[in-house]
C-alpha cells in the first residue's frame, strides 16, 4: 500500500528521484519494474508492474464504446525501472501531457503513485477544499 506525499523535483533530464520508503516495497514487489501512464485528471499515474498487469487487463476488457479511455491509459504506458540511484525517467510525452516541467507532488494512492505537476495539484486541492465533501462521505465518520 502506498500512503504518503512527497514534494519532489524531476532532474534536467526528466528522472524522479522516487522516495526511499517505496523503494523497498517496489524493488520486493516488482523487481524495481513499474509503468507509467495518463490519468484523466491531468496526473500521471506510477504502478508496480503487477498491479499494472491486473489494471491494463480490466482496461484491456471494456467495451468498444471506452475505446479512447483504452487509447488514455494503455496507448501512454511507458514501461520504466528503477536505477541503482532509484529514479525513473519520466518521458518527454508523459511529462507534456501531465504538464510537469520540474516540480512536482508524488501521491501513495493505495495499489500505484500519482505524479502531479505541483502548481496542478494545489490548486485542485485548494478547489476541492471549497467546495462540499462528496455524497461518498454522507455517512463517513472522522
Amino acid at each position: 500500500m502506498f500512503q504518503g506525499a512527497s514534494s519532489l523535483s524531476l532532474d534536467a533530464k526528466g528522472r524522479l528521484s522516487v522516495p526511499t520508503r517505496y523503494r523497498d516495497a517496489l524493488q520486493t514487489h516488482a523487481a524495481g519494474q513499474l509503468t507509467i501512464t495518463r490519468h484523466p485528471h491531468g496526473c500521471l499515474m506510477l504502478f508496480p508492474r503487477p498491479a499494472w498487469e491486473r489494471f491494463r487487463d480490466q482496461i484491456a476488457a471494456l467495451p468498444m464504446s471506452a475505446q479512447w479511455w483504452k487509447r488514455i491509459f494503455l496507448g501512454n504506458a511507458m514501461d520504466v525501472e528503477l536505477d541503482g540511484t532509484g529514479r525513473v525517467l519520466v518521458s518527454p510525452e508523459l511529462r507534456s501531457a501531465a504538464g510537469i516541467v520540474r516540480d512536482t507532488m508524488l501521491l501513495g494512492m493505495g495499489n500505484h503513485l500519482e505524479l502531479w505537476d505541483r502548481s496542478a495539484y494545489e490548486a485542485g486541492e485548494a478547489q476541492a477544499l471549497q467546495g462540499e465533501p462528496p455524497e461518498a462521505f454522507k455517512d463517513f465518520a472522522f
